[in-house]
């Protein structure tokens, strides 16, 4: 924190609560405590106040803490940032700002859980730095195929692993001639729309490449002159 202060770096970063923390903040969690109980649910609150360590902190710093109840108990949380009250409020802080890292981390989980980016096993570096080039390739594909051909469909917010068990890991017959290899899939596939679907946005955007592709062919010699 003192790096980035001198550094002219803003920041948000995760502050371990303690009992001094959780003290700050008791008149809120009984509050909320209150107020989950007469919902008959989860309920949360928001609070900021200013806060030096004992011993660790150079300065006294913005904190904000998160009160809230759950079924299973309170469950408060804090986060330090050197943004100012002005710039941004509490909860906009913890919730757009904050917690945008889950999202990334959901990403990174993608990845090793569901495309095996974590099989890194191998007796050599080369090796296993090329087993993580084929997760990345697979997901960037998922992606793609979860960002263009099944948007609009359950799938379109669906993680890898959905997909991969949804849609990819299924029996279906293929034959092979000449020409053509035709992959012929049970009438009774509940997935048949999510696939047409897929297959017609996928080919729409192809279209919509190869047109581009052939504008900046031509555009590129006017440019040029």
């Amino acid at each position: 924190m003192a790096w980035c202060e001198a550094n002219g770096v803003d920041y948000v970063f995760g502050l371990a609560r303690n009992e001094r923390l959780v003290g700050a903040i008791v008149e809120q969690l009984a509050e909320i405590e209150a107020d989950s109980l007469a919902q008959g649910g989860p309920a949360r609150r928001f609070a900021e106040f200013a806060w030096r360590t004992l011993d660790s902190w150079s300065c006294t710093r913005r904190v904000v803490a998160k009160a809230e109840h759950l079924p299973k108990g309170p469950n408060p949380r804090f986060v330090v940032t050197s943004l100012p009250t002005s710039a941004i409020d509490a909860r906009a802080l913890y919730e757009q700002v904050y917690c945008a890292r889950g999202e990334v981390e959901n990403r990174i989980k993608e990845q090793q859980l569901d495309l095996f980016a974590d099989r890194t096993s191998a007796a050599t570096m080369r090796a296993n730095q090329l087993r993580l080039w084929f997760a990345s390739f697979a997901y960037v594909l998922l992606d793609a195929l979860r960002r263009i051909g099944l948007r609009h469909t359950q799938f379109a917010a669906a993680t890898c692993g959905t997909i991969r068990l949804k849609l990819l890991k299924i029996g279906a017959q293929v034959r092979r001639s000449v020409r053509r290899i035709k992959v012929a899939m049970a009438s009774a596939c509940p997935f048949q729309t999510e696939y047409h679907l897929a297959y017609l946005y996928l080919k729409h955007a192809r279209r919509e490449g190869a047109r581009g592709d052939r504008r900046a062919a031509v555009d590129a010699p006017r440019r040029r002159r």
